[in-house]
């Protein structure tokens, strides 16, 4: 356990917030939300539980520090530039499902299509300019971005073959969420107390800062001479938990829902959060990391079909992972009709392009073990079972 001075300086919310606003040039406006009570839960967990090593401790200062520089920014950018917060995005095309389930190639596949926008990795880390940085010429953030995914890399160079890391291509809005600092920490670090707190808290307001993000990001592109596009694309299983919160802010949001079996999933993504966790603790045990995410992901997905079961039907689309895969655009085809979007020849064959440069057996293959992570097919098909029953059944399980 951490607990040295300066752990708990680094982890003091003041201190914190005073640094930003020095970092910041003097502006005191961090905007609205519940963020302030979420980093006192959050510091204590992570100061208790998480027992990060100094390097981890430096990692996460520096990520929640720069996390609030940027609410500031944006704060004031919308101050100063209120035709900001009327950007349109009412019908975006989100895509949803457990971790490992074909999201990834889905929203990349679909984001080569100019009628979308989209946020790449670069945008998510660094949506506001940096000091001296104007708008329209970000290259100071597309460079830090690239030159931190280098360090990732170079440091765990194992997660490519679980996620196809890179600065300049689309990725989740998991990243933009995460400034409301009401989001899965549990990604990063052993924080159960800050898990238990979050899954009782009303997080309609991670969503309303999400579409404010939204809106900056386009008003950004827009400044850039980025062409207009019809609709945002969205991709992170995070919205598994919430999926109340999403159509509430975004009402009219169509949703994709990519399913694949648990007893390959749930592993895979222990795999990906144990490799994290390396970078910020001492040692993180991987049966915990396995049954945390275990847990996590099954009151999601079952959450996730509570909440579908009251929404109108046509607001969803099931995809199937192995469809995906072996007919990926048969399953574009279904997303365009489920989005009353025409798919033209020209999108079409820009997809083949990006996916003959982006295909799966580009990539080392992700090799791990149900039982290093505490898991096996017999507890995950009893733990997912509804799940399993509906989206999964009949069929035979990938795992066997």
């Amino acid at each position: 356990m951490t607990t040295d001075a300066t752990t708990a300086t680094r982890f003091d919310v003041d201190h914190l917030l005073e640094l930003a606003i020095e970092r910041s040039g003097g502006l005191t406006d961090f905007g609205g939300g519940n963020y302030r009570a979420a980093l006192d839960v959050l510091f204590d967990s992570l100061t208790r539980e998480a027992n990060l090593s100094p390097q981890g401790e430096a990692l996460l200062h520096g990520k929640v520090l720069a996390q609030l520089v940027n609410r500031l920014v944006i704060e004031d950018y919308c101050r100063r530039y209120p035709e900001i917060l009327t950007q349109p995005i009412d019908d975006p095309l989100v895509i949803v499902g457990l971790p490992r389930t074909g999201t990834t190639l889905l929203q990349r596949m679909l984001a080569v299509d100019p009628r979308f926008y989209s946020a790449a990795w670069w945008e998510t880390r660094y949506p506001a300019p940096l000091p001296g940085e104007a708008v329209e010429h970000p290259a100071s953030r597309i460079a830090s971005a690239c030159a931190e995914v280098d360090q990732m890399i170079q440091y765990i160079p194992q997660i490519l073959a679980i996620h196809p890391l890179d600065a300049m291509q689309p990725d989740e809005e998991f990243m933009l969420m995460e400034h409301a600092f009401m989001c899965a920490m549990d990604s990063y670090a052993n924080v159960p107390a800050y898990t238990a707190w979050l899954a009782q808290q009303d997080q309609t307001s991670v969503y309303e800062y999400l579409k404010k993000m939204l809106q900056f990001l386009q008003w950004q592109k827009r400044q850039r001479g980025v062409p207009d596009a019809q609709r945002w694309i969205l991709k992170t299983p995070q919205h598994l938990h919430t999926l109340e919160c999403l159509f509430k802010v975004f009402p009219r949001a169509k949703v994709v829902l990519t399913h694949r079996d648990p007893t390959m999933t749930i592993p895979s993504m222990a795999s990906m959060a144990h490799t994290l966790w390396k970078m910020f603790a001492d040692a993180p045990d991987a049966k915990v990391v396995g049954g945390q995410w275990s847990t996590q992901m099954r009151r999601a997905v079952h959450h996730a079909m509570a909440v579908r079961a009251t929404l109108p039907a046509g607001c969803f689309l099931d995809i199937r992972f192995e469809d995906t895969v072996t007919d990926p655009f048969g399953v574009i085809e279904r997303v365009y009709r489920f989005a009353g979007m025409p798919f033209p020849d020209d999108v079409r064959d820009a997809m083949k392009a990006w996916l003959s440069h982006n295909s799966r057996d580009k990539r080392a293959v992700h090799d791990y073990t149900l039982a290093e992570f505490g898991l096996s097919v017999e507890q995950l098909e009893r733990d997912f079972a509804p799940y399993r029953e509906r989206h999964i059944l009949p069929g035979v399980s990938a795992a066997h």
